[in-house]
């Protein structure tokens, strides 16, 4: 059957600047595009810088005369995080736009970061968790909106608080889970903070419900040399516009989370077709996961000890 078009307007984002983890290709790619697009200087972090400069042409050619520059960042690396802290907070210009955006999932055996956190825990969230801590003085300048992705994959499963990594008895599957959630729990503390001690930061969650990115294709680096049959399924499905969106569509929902005037404060966004699973971007409910206060709180003082930095709370 024929799909629907589907797109959202973005304002104008002259005078703005913008950082996308994850936005050498996917999602992250059509992010960093758009927002390029609507006149933001962009940052592109990225871990390979070959296929960064391949974005940064792509963007260009997209919309012509864009700001985008290239930065050195692995979110798998605390050293690496904290060294691209030190670089933009030296250049001292303010941040107004953060979609953490890129992710890991699902490396059929269990693997783990330089700093030996379990992959997709150390990658989706602690990498990120750290970011957020190193730029925080540069958010709060910007008065920034920062949006996390999550997925659907944090409606379900929960938190191994006796076994954050793993070690034990490892489950891809779960352990994504555990990331997402986690990862959701401390963008909603992130705003809760934000409130209470006057940062001007808001702080809300998208996700891009189910289409065939790059998330599930062959990753050799995480061990999968060939994409998997689930991704296979999903690409024949959104091919026929039956329920799934596509890579195009499944960037919408972090779009509009970032820039709609209208986009709440602690809100999630996703598509609002049958199950969340494609559509155009709206706000949904919070997962039941995501609902905790305690369990915010609990993540973030977590996270403060495996990452060795903090959030001031005074």
């Amino acid at each position: 059957m024929p799909r629907r078009s589907i797109d959202i307007n973005v304002p104008d984002l002259t005078g703005r600047r913008a950082l996308v983890t994850g936005a050498s290709d996917g999602i992250g790619l059509g992010l960093a595009t758009r927002l390029a697009a609507a006149g933001a200087e962009v940052l592109l972090p990225v871990r390979n810088p070959h296929k960064g400069r391949a974005a940064v042409d792509r963007i260009s050619q997209a919309a012509p005369g864009a700001e985008v520059s290239l930065h050195a960042l692995d979110l798998s690396s605390l050293a690496s995080v904290a060294a691209l802290g030190d670089t933009l907070r030296e250049e001292g210009r303010p941040i107004h736009i953060l979609i953490n955006n890129a992710g890991v999932m699902t490396p059929p055996d269990r693997q783990t970061t330089t700093d030996g956190f379990e992959l997709q825990f150390g990658t989706n969230h602690l990498g990120h968790f750290a970011l957020v801590a190193h730029l925080l003085p540069l958010l709060r300048a910007g008065q920034a909106r920062v949006t996390s992705q999550i997925s659907v994959a944090a409606n379900r499963g929960g938190i191994n608080w006796q076994d954050l990594n793993w070690e034990r008895s490892y489950d891809g599957m779960k352990a994504y889970s555990q990331s997402k959630i986690a990862f959701g729990l401390f963008g909603l503390e992130l705003d809760r903070l934000s409130r209470a001690h006057d940062w001007g930061i808001t702080s809300n969650l998208s996700h891009p419900g189910i289409a065939p990115t790059n998330l599930l294709a062959a990753r050799p680096e995480v061990g999968r040399d060939t994409e998997t049959g689930g991704r296979k399924l999903i690409g024949a499905l959104s091919r026929r516009g039956i329920l799934l969106g596509t890579a195009e569509t499944a960037a919408l929902p972090a779009l509009y989370a970032a820039t709609a005037p209208e986009a709440r404060p602690g809100g999630l966004y996703g598509p609002s077709g049958l199950g969340h699973l494609g559509g155009p971007p709206a706000e949904q409910q919070l997962y039941s996961r995501l609902r905790g206060a305690e369990d915010a709180r609990r993540v973030r003082r977590v996270s403060e000890e495996l990452t060795k930095v903090s959030f001031p709370t005074g």
